[in-house]
């Protein structure tokens, strides 16, 4: 699995990375392994899922991630999520 993490600001794409997990893991925990391994390179702190973000993640394989998610304050608009690759 690769997931793209993706951080904006401005509709401009300031910082991005993928993330490859092969493990035999469940679907889940590569995504918040993943998502862990981002907000690391990123130095963010995790986000929380919200039910509006999973909701968009289960339709789309893609969420984002605005400052409502976040218990500190963010410097960019966004951190979006995209499975690429399964």
């Amino acid at each position: 699995m690769r997931i793209w993490f993706k951080i904006f600001r401005d509709n401009h794409l300031l910082m991005d990375t993928v993330i490859q997990d092969d493990s035999d893991d469940t679907r889940t925990h590569k995504i918040f392994h993943g998502l862990e391994q981002a907000c690391y390179e990123f130095d963010l702190s995790k986000p929380i899922w919200l039910d509006a973000t999973v909701a968009e993640f289960k339709r789309h394989s893609k969420a984002r991630f605005y400052q409502d998610n976040f218990v500190e304050t963010i410097d960019f608009d966004f951190l979006e999520i995209h499975v690429i690759e399964e």
